[in-house]
């Protein structure tokens, strides 16, 4: 008899916890996480709140984190912790490299002047290939990356011709402040503070030898699983896209206190942002391979990469709607 109870109570159990485990899904399944950066589109769709009110109609909820920088982000959506958010060009090849289970989504238009090597006020540099033996901090595998990868090149220098330092952006500005770097690769809106504020020079941006697009991008599962959220969201990404393009100030007394920075900064920033989120294209799913050759055969990372392999597929009715 007392067999027969157990039985049963263990099965009640185990049916409790199979069905709580539904709930955990489900209720896992109505939160769309997204990560962020301090610029860019998502910033402006926070701040708007349209994306909340339209997919609260799905019964789906929307959870914002803040990321230091793409790699951080990236390593955020590979452990599972968000499920969509936006990087530079080069974040997400050293994520794919590294294992990373996402999809390229979207993109943003190039935007080459938001991202610079920057040197101080009064350095005595005054080229890229002055540059050689010099120290140079950036965020590792961030699209400053592959700028500076292109810009030695320009000059005629090799990656190896400079000691780079990598830290994280709001350290970066320490070190470059009190002088232990010459320079500092870096993009909007620590760009931009930093030449407002710092004065420091620009010796080079990506006019001419880095697109600096943004990329939209989605864990795989996410992303095959609710492919009518994914569509709604780039949509909406697009949409506030467009009117910020038409409207700086506006866009600009918005989020400069959500930034947390003064407006002249911000404003320098939401002008040299690229606006107008798109699917993929074949030019750049090629200018995207273009950088992961580049850092497979400077082994930076450890294998060579397919680009058309991570690229989502949106459904027909998204690609009807997109311009």
């Amino acid at each position: 008899m007392r067999t027969v109870i157990l039985r049963r109570g263990l099965v009640a159990l185990f049916a409790a916890a199979v069905s709580f485990g539904v709930i955990v899904q489900a209720q896992a399944a109505e939160t769309l996480r997204i990560g962020y950066q301090k610029y860019g589109t998502l910033v402006l769709l926070k701040a708007k709140g349209t994306l909340e009110k339209r997919l609260a109609a799905q019964g789906v909820n929307v959870q914002w984190t803040e990321f230091p920088g793409g790699p951080q982000l990236l390593e955020g959506l590979n452990v599972g912790s968000i499920d969509f958010g936006v990087t530079g060009e080069t974040p997400p090849v050293f994520a794919q490299a590294a294992g990373a289970d996402l999809l390229y989504v979207a993109y943003e238009p190039p935007a080459p002047t938001s991202e610079a090597i920057l040197v101080p006020k009064d350095s005595p540099i005054k080229s890229v290939a002055e540059l050689k033996g010099k120290k140079v901090v950036l965020n590792k595998g961030s699209n400053v990356h592959y700028l500076l990868v292109r810009a030695l090149e320009d000059a005629g220098l090799k990656y190896t011709d400079v000691h780079t330092v990598f830290l994280p952006p709001a350290d970066a500005r320490a070190a470059f402040e009190r002088g232990s770097v010459d320079a500092w690769v870096i993009w909007d809106p620590y760009q931009a503070a930093a030449e407002k504020q710092l004065q420091a020079r620009t010796l080079r941006d990506g006019t001419g030898i880095a697109d600096n697009h943004q990329f939209y991008l989605a864990t795989k599962p996410y992303a095959e699983q609710h492919p009518e959220i994914i569509a709604a969201l780039v949509e909406e990404v697009r949409a506030v896209g467009e009117w910020a393009k038409a409207n700086p100030e506006q866009v600009t007394a918005q989020v400069a206190p959500l930034l947390g920075l003064p407006a002249d900064v911000t404003l320098t920033s939401m002008k040299r942002q690229g606006f107008g989120a798109v699917f993929l294209t074949p030019e750049v799913v090629a200018a995207q391979q273009k950088i992961a050759d580049t850092f497979y055969q400077l082994k930076l990372i450890p294998k060579p990469l397919s680009i058309k392999d991570v690229i989502w597929t949106p459904p027909a009715a998204a690609v009807a709607k997109a311009p």
